[in-house]
């Protein structure tokens, strides 16, 4: 539950900063949103998960 809540605060930041520079307009930005609301209730939803699930425990498991 903390990884996704984290992922979702990173790409809200994210969103936002590109609608603030410019770089994406309001319109596109919404369907991007609608787009992930939609996908996370499809059978792809455990997939996705499963894979951001893998590329956290990679992350995790790097050591310096």
């Amino acid at each position: 539950m903390a990884i996704s809540l984290s992922v979702v605060l990173l790409l809200a930041i994210i969103l936002v900063v590109l609608l603030r520079g410019g770089s994406i307009k309001a319109g596109p930005a919404v369907v991007a949103v609608l787009f992930g609301f939609f996908l996370a209730s499809t059978g792809m939803a455990d997939d996705i998960q499963r894979f951001l699930d893998s590329i956290a425990d990679m992350v995790n498991s790097i050591r310096f």
